[in-house]
């Protein structure tokens, strides 16, 4: 099957200062892009009368927009690299250096806690994973809150741009499962059906594209949440964590807000734009395949967001039998809402609880409900989304290729009728999909035993393993038997997490493709 073709330009070419500033590497324009951000949490810092906080992102605004403006003048009238390389690179350096940058009006502003803490918030917060070192939302103040769920928004900006103007033309990021080419290599053939067309230019593109979508999901999303009764600050934290699948609550989660269910539905719609790239954009792979309900990742996604909740709800009968619990028509409907909306959650990567989640738990009987979490935040969203996990088009080609292997032992001579595109899903696309699989297992491995060296336990360590690698931060505190302090673990343990998160948020793949010689070649 073919490549996403690339959004068709709008507009003419940008001439003076903004041809200027789209020629700088990626990693300079976001750089200046987050100098602007601090804006918001300084004027908002003002206006609740936190100066503490007002000065210190303006402050620290001001002094990155100095830094920005001395590179960008040194780096005027040089010929900008387009190979495919820098914007993959610059990709990397953003989520491992720009928390450096988030990290310091935080630091000011909250001075009773050490830096290696607010440089994991700023991480966990950019790669959308949603781990907190503060358990206590009250030690944060609400200007930090919102900085944190900014930072996660303008993360999951960053996904959503990068999954179609970086990682789709070098057939990463899920999208190697339906390329023609090998993942890490650029498509020539791609590269001529849509025209000499460079990476910062598709980057402009992209964004002007899905900017004005994305802003435009959130402020609906936080107008209704606020309709609905909650406060202003929360539902806007509410809101940008929703869409960018981070998780952030600057009230400790969803189940503790004030809206109950009819939120929680609100919230539970907006989800699904996590499950497939096709809830709100037609530039990908399975575009062509009929439409959003015949997209295999969305039906995967809802078939997992019904299945699994029924079945917890019937095991109140099957398995739980030794369970005392009083069948009441209002607690069980409690229960498979507490089901639904926290299996959806945890599917996308955004690791909300909904306050009816205790009853769904104690309807079932079931004692390891962490388990269950842990599997859906490891299936993932969809391709090219804010969700993280192994993603569903790879657990889709996985499943395709079972099926007809499957086949291929009664009718051993058969071939394939799906057609070129179910071919290659069945054959290459599945294998590559498994060894990105293998490589999960190989990274949570690694990352569990590095953990265990540090001194944390093994139940701890899988649990935090899998909690930065498939960016559901909120793991930590729901699938274990009682919730991991985070901020006790020491700084190697700290540092370890950190570098799972980045490795989580790009994908193994990704990371060997920067390793590649062809493409520093290119």
């Amino acid at each position: 099957m073919t490549q996403p073709t690339s959004i068709r330009p709008t507009g003419n070419r940008p001439t003076g200062i903004r041809r200027e500033i789209v020629q700088l590497p990626l990693f300079l324009q976001l750089f200046g892009v987050s100098a602007v951000s601090m804006i918001l949490p300084s004027i908002h810092g003002l206006v609740v009368n936190d100066h503490l906080a007002s000065r210190a992102f303006l402050y620290a605004g001001l002094l990155g927009l100095v830094a920005f403006t001395l590179i960008a003048i040194a780096h005027a009238g040089r010929k900008p690299l387009d190979g495919a390389l820098g914007p993959l690179l610059s990709l990397l350096s953003a989520f491992v250096f720009l928390p450096v940058f988030f990290a310091v009006p935080f630091l000011e502003a909250l001075p009773t806690t050490r830096f290696v803490n607010v440089y994991f918030e700023m991480v966990s917060a950019l790669t959308t994973t949603g781990a907190t070192m503060f358990e206590n939302p009250a030690r944060l103040s609400d200007t930090l809150h919102l900085w944190r769920a900014q930072v996660g928004w303008m993360g999951g900006l960053l996904m959503w741009v990068t999954a179609s103007a970086i990682l789709a033309p070098l057939h990463l990021g899920g999208f190697e499962v339906t390329a023609q080419a090998e993942p890490g290599r650029p498509d020539d053939r791609m590269g001529a059906r849509m025209g000499k067309i460079t990476p910062r230019q598709r980057l402009l593109r992209t964004t002007q594209a899905l900017l004005p979508i994305y802003t435009g999901l959130t402020l609906l999303l936080w107008l209704l949440l606020v309709i609905g009764g909650e406060t202003a600050l929360v539902a806007l934290c509410h809101a940008m964590s929703v869409m960018a699948t981070s998780g952030i609550s600057p009230i400790g989660g969803v189940d503790n807000a004030q809206i109950g269910v009819s939120g929680e539905a609100v919230m539970m719609l907006f989800m699904l734009f996590a499950l497939s790239r096709l809830t709100f954009s037609k530039d990908t792979v399975t575009a062509t395949q009929g439409g959003l309900m015949t997209d295999p990742e969305f039906r995967i996604g809802l078939l997992v967001v019904i299945g699994v909740p029924l079945l917890l709800f019937a095991r109140h009968w099957i398995g739980a039998f030794e369970v005392e619990v009083e069948v009441d028509g209002a607690r069980a409907l409690q229960a498979l809402w507490g089901g639904l909306f926290t299996v959806l959650s945890f599917l996308t990567t955004t690791g909300f609880v909904s306050e009816h989640w205790s009853d769904a738990q104690s309807w079932s009987g079931l004692r390891t409900p962490g388990l269950v979490l842990m599997g859906l935040a490891l299936i993932g969203g969809g391709v090219a989304t804010t969700a993280g996990g192994v993603k569903l088009l790879r657990v889709f080609a996985l499943y395709q290729n079972g099926v007809r292997e499957m086949d291929r032992l009664v009718y051993p001579n058969s071939v394939s009728g799906a057609g070129a595109a179910g071919r290659r899903l069945q054959s290459n696309g599945a294998f590559i999909a498994w060894i990105f699989f293998m490589l999960f297992a190989m990274s949570l491995a690694g990352v569990t035993l590095l953990l265990t060296l540090t001194g944390t336990s093994f139940d701890a360590a899988v649990v935090m393993s899998v909690a930065t690698l498939s960016t559901t931060g909120p793991l930590i505190e729901h699938a274990a038997d009682t919730p991991i302090r985070l901020i006790e673990l020491g700084l190697a343990a700290k540092i370890i997490l950190s570098g799972a998160m980045v490795l989580g948020r790009l994908e193994t793949l990704a990371i060997i493709a920067l390793m590649t010689p062809n493409l520093w070649r290119a």
